[in-house]
Formats: structure tokens, sequence, C-alpha cells
């Protein structure tokens, strides 16, 4: 077992608690640890949690303080991740223990457990019906009105991000890139976000202020790939990126362009009107009905400011069927009872407060950023069950830390 319990004392429990319903122990509890993803910002194993034999996904996040912007990325993503609590989204189960601040150099965080992802359903070979992409549209976008109420960009938004199980419940993960949403539009934001193919026109062409359409964009684009079962902007550069939009949609109006550096701008008005030749949307599959292609229409909008938000988007009747299906055979917030379904009052709720990042303009150093994820991983802590810390005698233990 890759993980160890700690009491006050310090003492290791080594063993899970056992299954109360037999004493044989089923093969997923003896499923050995294993990596099950890797990222930019870390890895993933499945492991066992000691304290309950639950299975669950341990994320380890190395290099935290090599310099202030990368304490300040992982402080965001960790309070992101326990501040998160919706159905759609991934959130933090758990904190391991931190050792002394003098040694402290990894993080390591644990969450749900989810069997697969998106982009592996996609380039599978098990058929999409209709049902399977309403329901996976309604709940990404579900998740992200969530996100975006509670002012959160999350900035790479892409299949390989939105987790699944075999019951098609899903949830928006990676948080790496996630920042809060900039009201000032002088402010300057970086444009390197979001994996190209997924990335929005305001950010290829250089903008340096963008808000949550960038991430509506996305969805339409994973839309469009769920209906062909491709990716729908496959190119090898931001620029061939840029022209197979334009390709697709049309050269641009120059308001559209408003924010767009001068560079791109000059590059599309040089090549040649291109009117917008929508209607191969409707060859994407059988599944691209005329209902399909208009919520699709409606999110792949040059313009971000014409492209519809989340919540828009969550009543369009393409997505009633998904919705219908969600909160009756899978979400959380609604239950049956004996005489039927109780359904909740509301099936996309929004956060009950904003997102703060407050505490990003008072840490001005990068031990002072270990100052203060040590001391909120400690709080954090405080009055939960038996903290958790990683098992050096493991036989996982070092090839996870390789």
């Amino acid at each position: 077992i890759l993980l160890c319990g700690f009491t006050g004392g310090g003492a290791a429990i080594p063993q899970p608690h056992s299954n109360p319903a037999s004493e044989v122990p089923s093969s997923a509890e003896m499923e050995p640890d294993r990596p099950i993803g890797y990222g930019a910002f870390g890895v993933v194993w499945s492991v066992t949690d000691p304290r309950d034999g639950r299975k669950v996904a341990l994320k380890k996040m190395p290099n935290v303080f090599q310099n202030l912007v990368s304490c300040k990325r992982v402080f965001r993503e960790l309070r992101m991740l326990c501040f998160f609590k919706h159905d759609n989204v991934l959130s933090a189960l758990d904190i391991l223990q931190p050792p002394q601040i003098d040694c402290f150099e990894e993080i390591y965080v644990i969450t749900e457990l989810m069997q697969s992802d998106l982009h592996k359903v996609i380039v599978s070979p098990q058929p999409l019906t209709t049902d399977h992409i309403k329901v996976f549209l309604y709940q990404i976008l579900r998740g992200l009105k969530y996100l975006h109420s509670a002012g959160i960009l999350h900035r790479d938004i892409k299949p390989g991000n939105l987790l699944v199980n075999s019951n098609c419940l899903l949830k928006i993960c990676d948080f790496g890139l996630a920042r809060v949403e900039e009201p000032d539009p002088s402010r300057h934001m970086t444009q390197e976000v979001v994996t190209q193919y997924y990335r929005a026109p305001e950010v290829l062409m250089g903008s340096r202020h963008y808000g949550p359409a960038i991430d509506i964009w996305s969805v339409g684009c994973i839309f469009a790939e769920l209906l062909g079962r491709r990716i729908l902007f496959q190119a090898q550069s931001p620029i061939q990126q840029l022209d197979l939009i334009t390709d697709l949609l049309g050269t641009p109006p120059l308001s559209a362009m408003a924010s767009a550096c001068e560079g791109a701008r000059a590059h599309i008005l040089r090549g040649p009107h291109k009117p917008p030749s929508l209607s191969v949307l409707y060859m994407l599959s059988d599944g691209a009905t005329h209902e399909a292609v208009h919520l699709l229409c409606r999110m792949l909008v040059f313009d971000p400011s014409k492209r519809i938000s989340g919540s828009d988007a969550l009543s369009h009747p393409y997505l009633d069927e998904g919705r219908l299906r969600y909160h009756t055979c899978m979400c959380q917030c609604c239950y049956s009872v004996p005489s039927g379904r109780v359904y909740t009052r509301d099936f996309e709720p929004a956060a009950e407060r904003l997102f703060s990042h407050s505490y990003e303009e008072s840490m001005h150093s990068v031990w002072q950023g270990k100052e203060f994820i040590h001391r909120f991983i400690t709080e954090h802590q405080q009055g939960k069950r038996v903290p958790l810390c990683i098992n050096p005698q493991s036989a996982a233990f070092k090839t996870f830390i390789r």
C-alpha cells in the first residue's frame, strides 16, 4: 500500500479496515497501486486508502517551490480543489500530511478515482449514441456553469481533462491552468493556455484579455468531436489552426477582431475573403441533427461577445433529453422514494460564492509561498480523519517517486 495513516503519536497503521461483507478481499482491493496518468504538472496514481480500503486517485505535485509563479499556481489549484462542491467537477477528498517545512518539497492530493476520460472514449471503437453525447455535453456545461459562476476560467478544457465512469458520469479535472476571471480589460492575461486544437480564436489572435467564452469554444470543439469521432480543427501550428477556423466560419468582420494583435489581424486580412461553410457540420455524423448543429454553431462563434454562455447553452432544447437522463438515474441531487422520483429545485446550481485569490497579492517570495501552503494543508486537516502520508516501505514507493 502506497499510503499509510498516522495516529497522533506517529505510529503507522499498515492495513486498511477489513471488508465487513467478506473475509476475502475482492480483486479490486487486491489490485496493486499503479500509475493512471501523467500531466504537465504531476503524476496521478491509483492507490488504496488504508483507512477504508477504498480505491482513490493520488496526484503528486512535484517541484512546487522552484519559483514564485509555480508556488502561486499550485496554491491556486490546491485551494480550488478544496473549494469545489459539485458533482461534475473533481475536488479534493484529502491532502497528505506534509513533512516539516524545511523538508516540504512536494504535495500529494487525493481525489475520487474515475475509470477513464473522454479522449479514450472518443478514440475507442465503442459506439457513441446520441444519448451518450447529450448526457456528456450536459454534464460538461453543468460543471462549467458552476466554475464560471465562481469566477473561475478553466483554460484547458479538452477530452483528456474530462474524466468519465462506465455509468457515463463525467467530472471536469486538471486545474493547473485555471485562474480567476479578470474583470479589468486593461490587465493582460497569458496566451499560453488551452491545448491548441481547442483554443479559441481570440487567444490564437493574441488577445490580451479574455473571459469564460474561451471555455465555451473548447466545449464546442469537443461537441463536434463527439459527433464526428475526430478532432474538428487539427492543425500543425497556431496559424494553421486559425486558417482552419476561418475555413469553417468564414472571414470574420473587423468588429470580431477588435482585441486581436496587429499581426494576426493582418494575416486574416491578407488572405482571400472566405464565406462560411457551416453546412459541413451536418456531415459530421447521423447525430448532427438540426438541433445539434444549431447549438454547435452558437458555441463556435468567432466573436467571443456573441458566443453563447454556459447557462444559455444549458437551456437549449438539444440538451433536454440529457438533463432528463442525468437527473433520472445518475445525479446525487435527486433521489427516489416509493412514490416516485424527487427532483432538486435547481438542476444546474451555481457556486454559492466567488472563489477568492486575494491571498496571492501577499505572496512575495518562494519561502512565503511554502509557509502559506504548509499552513493551508495543516489547517485543512484539522478535525478530519486520521491523516495520511506516503509509506516509504511500500514496494510501489520507489516507482512512484521515480
